[in-house]
């Protein structure tokens, strides 16, 4: 693998160790604290940016199609047997939420996003950096 793919792993690796080092024991202490949401939220949508990012990397050095959009990234490593079908839609799942977080389509729902930092969003992104080794 080239440097810049080893760096973007590197840094997602640091925001998940961020992520995990914030997580709130329960749903209380996150709805609760805004600061903890604000830091839960933030890591989330950086972590997502860099998976998006490595996705176009690991593209980009295989010679594979070139996506449509961000989305797409997944469906092309699927499709090239890097993941699975089903890490793919996860990935898919979490670049929408990201979406959501960033751009506040109407209110944000902090069950959906408590839920995915504590127990979608970590062992997703480590399959996904397991997968690509």
């Amino acid at each position: 693998m080239n440097e810049r793919i080893n760096d973007k792993i590197i840094e997602i690796e640091k925001y998940l160790e961020e992520l995990e080092s914030v997580l709130p024991k329960n749903f209380e202490e996150y709805s609760s604290d805004w600061k903890i949401r604000d830091i839960c939220e933030r890591r989330f949508e950086r972590i997502i940016e860099a998976v998006v990012d490595l996705g176009f990397l690991i593209i980009k050095e295989r010679n594979l199609n070139t996506p449509e959009d961000d989305k797409n990234i997944f469906d092309i490593l699927s499709n090239s047997s890097f993941i699975s079908p089903e890490l793919s839609e996860k990935l898919k799942n979490a670049k929408g939420m990201r979406n959501v977080i960033v751009h506040e389509y109407g209110k944000i729902n902090d069950e959906w996003v408590f839920e995915a930092i504590t127990k979608e969003i970590v062992k997703d992104v480590r399959d996904f950096l397991e997968a690509l080794k």
